[in-house]
Order: structure tokens, then sequence, then C-alpha cells
């Protein structure tokens, strides 16, 4: 591996315990109409989250282009690149490798959807930006979501479709896979056995309390994950800086979702 891109994942990993706990407020379109609550006013979340110091936050190029010079350089940043909606209604990309570095970003985010008419499509996209971003030493980071067509598309997270995914993503030459937890450590080792690369959990759809998001996150832990990038169960939370705390006890320290919650001191979480 060259030294550029070593020097960005290391920043990327830089926690002693050489996991991530990041956080993404890239949720723009296809995620469901209108604006997530937690994320309409986006500089005031990123202040929040900012607080908390994440190993990374990853965003749009535009929302970094006007919200991130007063944290520049304080914690990495990931450039978000593509759109998608489970239907592939939407399938674009928005910002290109050589604009990530242009920015001073430690890594590029290439979401995809696999599965359905349009997987060869979403391949040649995330194989494009590797292409590209290997030219600048610039980490891929491919979040990688397998949907399910039978009835109304929606994104699955069972073995053999997360396995999938995971596949595509080492394929296609990412240096670091993001999928969805299946739900339990054992199925999600056997996976995590099978890639090269450092594979990190989706922090998913929002929990129905945060205890449940920590508590999932323990599993997740358990599994042999090299962390998480966790969105709307940090930001969707009432406290965003606090709950970041949890996660990183959690991620980083090995800490029960108990223990975790009691020393960002969370109010009364069952």
């Amino acid at each position: 591996m060259h030294l550029g891109k070593e020097i960005r994942l290391h920043r990327i990993f830089s926690h002693p315990s050489k996991k991530l706990c990041s956080v993404a407020v890239d949720h723009f379109c296809g995620y469901q109409k209108g604006l997530p609550e937690g994320l309409v006013d986006v500089p005031k979340a990123i202040a929040q989250l900012v607080k908390g110091r994440p190993d990374a936050i990853s965003m749009n190029k535009g929302m970094a282009k006007n919200a991130w010079e007063p944290y520049a350089g304080v914690v990495p940043l990931i450039m978000s690149s593509v759109i998608f909606t489970p239907d592939d209604n939407l399938l674009q990309a928005l910002g290109r490798p050589e604009e990530a570095i242009r920015m001073g970003a430690d890594a590029i985010a290439v979401a995809i959807g696999v599965r359905g008419r349009n997987e060869g499509a979403y391949l040649k996209i995330l194989a494009t930006a590797v292409e590209e971003a290997d030219k600048w030493n610039l980490p891929v980071m491919a979040h990688i979501y397998p949907r399910d067509f039978s009835g109304e598309p929606r994104i699955v997270h069972d073995p053999e479709n997360i396995m999938w995914a995971v596949r595509c993503g080492i394929e296609c030459g990412a240096d670091v896979i993001k999928v969805p937890f299946t739900g339990d450590a054992a199925s999600y080792r056997d996976i995590v056995a099978t890639c090269p690369v450092p594979l990190v959990a989706a922090g998913g759809p929002q929990a129905e309390t945060l205890y449940h998001a920590l508590e999932q996150m323990t599993h997740v832990m358990a599994s042999g994950a090299r962390g998480a990038t966790i969105g709307r169960n940090i930001w969707g939370t009432h406290h965003p800086t606090k709950a970041l705390q949890a996660f990183k006890a959690v991620i980083h320290d090995g800490k029960s979702a108990h223990d975790a919650a009691h020393e960002a001191a969370l109010p009364h979480h069952h």
C-alpha cells in the first residue's frame, strides 16, 4: 500500500483500539420524504458531534464546503459521493475522488445498492471511484446495501445477502467496507472472517431506544468487526454528544450498553 493511503487510513483508524466510531451526516436524497429530524440544521448537528470527538465524520461535498471549516483538521473528514434510493429511482455519483483530495478529506465514501437490475451499474460506479482514488492514494469506503425487490423495494440484512455485499466491495477494490449488521454476532463473524480489508457496520435505522442501539453495537463488536458508522442513532437522539460518547465506549473500550450509557451520563435509558 502507498504511504499516502496508509497515512489517511491511519488518521481514520487513529484510536489505539484500531477501531472506527464515525458519524454520518450525509443523509440527503433517498432516506425519506423531507429531511430527517436531527439533520434539519446540519451545521448545528456537526457542532454537537465534534464536541464528542468521533473518529471521522462523513458528509456530502456541499455541506463540507460550507460548514466544515471551523473543524478543519480536528476530526478526519470523509466525503460522501453517491446518492441512491432502494428502488433505484435515484442512482448518481455527485462527487469525485479528486474533489475529496482538494477538500482535504481522508477518504471518499461510495454508497451502492446491490441485487436488482442495476447491480452492474452500481459496481461500475464503485470500481471507477476506486480507479480514480488510487491515482491520489485516497482510501475508498464502500457503503453497500443489498436490496429485495420481491415487493416494495427494501434494504435487507440477512447473512447471505450481506456476504454478497461484502464480496462486491472486495472485488471492486474498496479499502474499507461498510455493510448492515445481520443482527447476530455469529453470522457477522463468519462474514468478517472472509474480508481481507476492514469491515465496519452501518448504524442502521433508528432503534426503538438509544439503549437498544448500544446493545446492538455490543453484538457488532463481538463479531470482530472494526467498528461502525452511525447516523440516526446519534444525531436522532436528544443528546447527540452523549450518545456519541456512549457508542465510543462500546466500540473502543468494549463496555456493555449499560456501562456505556452510565459513563456518558445519559438520562435513564430503559
